[in-house]
């Protein structure tokens, strides 16, 4: 099994520097393809430059693609997987950096599930200066658990099973072409998770409760640029997609999507109230407020973050032992 590192950049070299670093200091030996839409900012040089310095050493593992024009974060995501080898992919933005042994633990728990098509890890969020904020929650018991594929869409739609953002995520290379890559209509909202859904429908996935990944939390960061209620809406597109996906032995524990998509409105009502964002809560607070189905969906997501490895619909899922 070969796996290829995909980052993707455009005009931060300094953070650059640091992705394609931890992605060549793999505890495994891996291919790491740099995606650049077009950076003006010394990244096509510095690449080009490091190329060549570790292919004097016999070294090709670092290659270097660069769009015609600016072409937006899933445009680049897509190219860079075209000009990946591995059998695997691993996501990685410029901003974010893995752990020397990610891909050797992802290696050995796909090893043991050759029918996986996704893999995803802990990641610990990191402010500016690497101090650790926060980590992603364990899924489950154990170091190490599959999902059936049966079993993913239902989940996702429960957040049961959060894949996370890309630094936490590996997928089969032929299973992402065969879904047609990253839609650039979703550019950097929600264009992971889009592609999650539908490489989800063609095989079982992996998570792997170590911290394995680090994702910056800045402000610089692409999700910021999108406002609550463009990220609410494309919320309530990822759940009704997800909806119709869900496998029919789960159709009878179901929510309704009505009440999923008022849950989400009292998420987002609670991250614009954290924002102090008053202008956005009131249009998003009505009238989901009054929904009691929605609240409970809320409670019980809330306590599946937090509890999420005593949750009887994980444990039901095939432990893989490491």
């Amino acid at each position: 099994m070969k796996f290829s590192v995909v980052i993707t950049t455009y005009n931060r070299l300094s953070l650059l520097k640091r992705a394609i670093n931890s992605a060549l200091n793999q505890t495994i030996t891996t291919e790491v393809v740099v995606a650049d839409d077009c950076s003006f900012d010394g990244t096509q040089e510095y690449v080009n430059s490091l190329a060549q310095k570790l292919s004097l050493s016999g070294d090709y593992r670092l290659v270097y693609h660069r769009n015609e024009v600016n072409s937006g974060h899933s445009a680049t995501v897509n190219a860079g997987i075209a000009r990946a080898s591995g059998d695997w992919v691993k996501f990685l933005d410029d901003d974010d950096y893995l752990a020397p042994n990610c891909l050797e633990e992802m290696a050995r728990a796909i090893a043991l599930h050759p029918q996986a098509a996704l893999c995803s890890c802990i990641a610990a969020q990191v402010n500016e200066q690497e101090v650790e904020l926060y980590r992603t929650p364990q899924i489950g018991p154990g170091l190490a658990f599959y999902i059936p594929q049966a079993d993913i869409h239902y989940g996702m739609l429960l957040e049961l099973l959060p894949f996370g953002t890309p630094v936490q995520v590996a997928c089969r290379r032929d299973v992402f072409l065969q879904t047609g890559g990253w839609d650039s209509k979703f550019d950097a909202n929600c264009d992971d998770i889009d592609s999650w859904i539908h490489i989800a429908k063609f095989g079982d996935a992996i998570f792997l409760n170590q911290c394995l990944a680090y994702r910056t939390m800045w402000q610089g960061a692409y999700n910021y640029k999108f406002s609550l209620s463009r990220r609410l809406d494309t919320n309530i597109l990822m759940k009704e997609k997800i909806y119709a996906f869900v496998d029919e032995k789960h159709r009878f524990h179901v929510p309704e999507l009505e009440d999923i998509k008022n849950y989400l409105k009292l998420h987002w009502s609670i991250v614009a109230i954290k924002q102090r964002n008053f202008q956005n809560l009131i249009n998003i607070l009505f009238p989901s407020i009054f929904s009691w189905k929605a609240w409970q969906l809320l409670f019980n997501a809330a306590l599946a973050r937090r509890f999420t490895h005593h949750n009887t619909h994980i444990r039901k899922y095939v432990l893989i032992e490491l």
